[in-house]
């Protein structure tokens, strides 16, 4: 929600109250998560009311960061579930095994990403070359850190390839985090953020605990789960995401305030991001297992739907990879 305003529980729905007075219902049935992206009036209520139909809510601040998300009660509890978790999280060899298994995915949409690009924007064969190189290594390593030294390498290749990818002229020659220092740096923090956050709300859908994670070790105040199903999908719903609007100009460096030194977006150009990851996660793709059309969102869930049989012993996991 990005229009300053209030939002409240009405009979069995939601309803929002803009500042200029005007009211829109909400039908409950049809909201799976919620952003909130501007100041908005609320009270506890409401959140008993989300809570009791397992709706996650996410905050960003005035500068598009995110602040953090309100988890609705477990409904789906499962001890077994939990156990099992825990159990491949403190055995080393269990847990780098589902740590590679998630790099070999992301690193093989990264690839995926540079091939289709290749000769479209530029000569990658080498980068690619390197790439698929790293990749061979990552069954070798025998701890979590020498693991993410090898993703590391890999996304520096990858980001090296960016600037040859991207039609504009916007400074980027390295990833930083925190903070970003650049436009194009804002920009992947923003919309990692907006994965991250939608990787969450399909988590809350199973009985996975959103705490307890693999590649990324455990924290306080995080749901590092979420940091490893990210990794997968950054490259399929964040990176194509952002090639596509910069080289279609829908953000540009009109899109970044000049008073905070371009490094953050105005609201307008997060609520276009928004809308644009929102239309991707809702197109639909052909899959190839099941034999059927499902969303990219879904895709998220089944990845999740994955790694539950994994831990249960049931079927090895296969990180999603891009085949198209």
């Amino acid at each position: 929600m990005y229009s300053g305003g209030s939002i409240n529980k009405k009979d069995n729905t939601l309803q929002f109250a803009s500042q200029d007075g005007s009211k829109r219902d909400i039908p409950i049935e049809q909201v799976s998560d919620i952003y909130f992206m501007s100041e908005i009036t609320f009270n506890t209520q409401l959140f008993t009311f989300l809570s009791h139909h397992g709706i996650a809510a996410h905050f960003y601040n005035y500068y598009s960061f995110y602040t953090g998300s309100f988890y609705p009660k477990e409904h789906l509890l499962s001890g077994q579930m939990l156990v099992k978790q825990v159990q491949h999280y403190l055995d080393t060899a269990k847990r780098l095994d589902i740590a590679q298994r998630i790099i070999r995915a992301a690193s093989a949409n990264i690839y995926r990403n540079l091939r289709y690009y290749n000769s479209r924007s530029c000569d990658f064969s080498a980068a690619m070359k390197i790439i698929e190189s790293l990749r061979k290594s990552i069954l070798n390593t025998k701890t979590i850190d020498e693991l993410m030294g090898i993703e590391g390498n890999i996304r520096k290749i990858y980001y090296d390839c960016w600037p040859l990818i991207i039609n504009q002229k916007l400074d980027f020659d390295r990833r930083v985090k925190h903070p970003p220092d650049n436009e194009i740096n804002s920009l992947i923090s923003y919309v990692n953020s907006l994965i991250y956050s939608k990787c969450l709300s399909e988590v809350y859908k199973t009985q996975l605990d959103p705490t307890i994670s693999f590649l990324h070790e455990p924290g306080v105040r995080r749901y590092s789960l979420c940091l490893d199903i990210s990794e997968i999908f950054k490259p399929l719903l964040g990176d194509r995401l952002i090639f596509s609007m910069l080289n279609r100009n829908q953000i540009s460096e009109k899109s970044f305030t000049k008073d905070l030194n371009m490094l953050h977006l105005t609201k307008s150009a997060s609520q276009t991001i928004v809308a644009n990851l929102e239309e991707r996660l809702n197109t639909t793709i052909r899959h190839r297992e099941l034999g059927k059309n499902v969303s990219y969102q879904y895709l998220i869930r089944l990845e999740l739907y994955k790694l539950i049989k994994h831990l249960l012993g049931e079927k090895a996991y296969e990180g999603f990879e891009i085949w198209w």
